[in-house]
């Protein structure tokens, strides 16, 4: 690795004097580095894509969605990504098993302490998204938790919302997995590609993977306090939820009789029908190197 590209957005969840540990982690370093930080939204997707095939590594600095923005510029392409997660959440970071530690993170690039592996993204309506898209009460979510909740209560701000949520009404999705038509109720629908639910090891559901060539297509049919509890241990335990209802496939298809909002990982979207594939192997990240047994 000759030189590396670092997009940083202060407006992320973590306050770090980012640009010390960078100096300090390159310090008598052959890598050049130059830095872009970030102002507004779409900057990052707008620095990652400039820099693609002109240096070896475009590092982010950010929460889930810096991430999500870079990804999309780099989808498709032989410029990998490296994650610095400075978010309140980071579940791609914790996916890929990346040091949640600012310096640690930065560590693992200048020894080059790492390897390139290559993962899967999803096409929604035409447009790429990393790690899910969401329908129903896990989009209000995100829309509706606040950034005020979010330093106050970090990734519990989420869960308050979806409780504040739960009385909401179902609705019936007209859906084709794989060519297999069916009719689902649900108050949340979510076609993931990643797993992760913000905390290191624990998951959706298992065998959930983002290098799988598959996505997964998650059905919550109601949200009362019991189901949500039993969803909360099903992921304490790793186990499969009787509340949730799971498919694998390559290809999903949902309709519905109105236009509705949804979530391309974190962009507010509306459609009455959604047209999803995975992107196999389209997206090119750094992660640790495994340690010799």
């Amino acid at each position: 690795m000759k030189k590396i590209h670092f997009i940083i957005n202060p407006a992320a969840g973590s306050d770090e004097p980012i640009l010390s540990y960078i100096n300090r982690a390159f310090e008598g370093s052959a890598i050049e580095w130059e830095v872009t930080v970030s102002h507004k939204e779409g900057e990052v997707f707008e620095a990652a894509k400039k820099q693609k095939g002109k240096v070896d590594i475009v590092a982010v600095y950010g929460g889930d969605g810096s991430i999500m923005e870079a990804a999309r510029a780099l989808y498709g392409s032989d410029t990998p990504m490296a994650l610095l997660p400075g978010g309140t959440a980071n579940i791609m970071a914790k996916e890929l098993n990346i040091p949640m530690d600012t310096p640690a993170a930065l560590e693992m690039l200048a020894s080059h302490n790492f390897t390139i592996q290559e993962i899967d993204m999803g096409l929604v309506n035409g447009c790429p998204f990393l790690l899910r898209v969401n329908l129903g009460i896990l989009a209000d979510m995100v829309t509706e938790t606040s950034t005020e909740m979010k330093d106050s209560w970090g990734q519990w701000a989420y869960g308050i919302t979806a409780f504040e949520n739960m009385q909401k009404e179902p609705t019936m999705f007209n859906i084709v997995v794989d060519g297999q038509q069916f009719m689902q109720e649900a108050v949340a629908l979510t076609v993931t590609n990643a797993g992760n639910v913000g905390k290191k090891g624990y998951a959706f559901l298992p065998g959930i993977s983002i290098t799988d060539g598959l996505l997964d297509l998650i059905a919550l049919d109601k949200a009362d306090f019991f189901s949500l509890l039993k969803i909360t241990g099903s992921v304490l335990f790793k186990t499969d939820s009787s509340v949730l209802k799971h498919w694998k496939a390559k290809n999903i298809t949902i309709r519905m009789d109105t236009e509705a909002s949804y979530l391309r990982d974190d962009s507010l979207q509306q459609a009455r029908e959604l047209v999803i594939s995975v992107a196999a192997k389209s997206l090119k990240i750094a992660v640790p190197k495994l340690k010799d047994k």
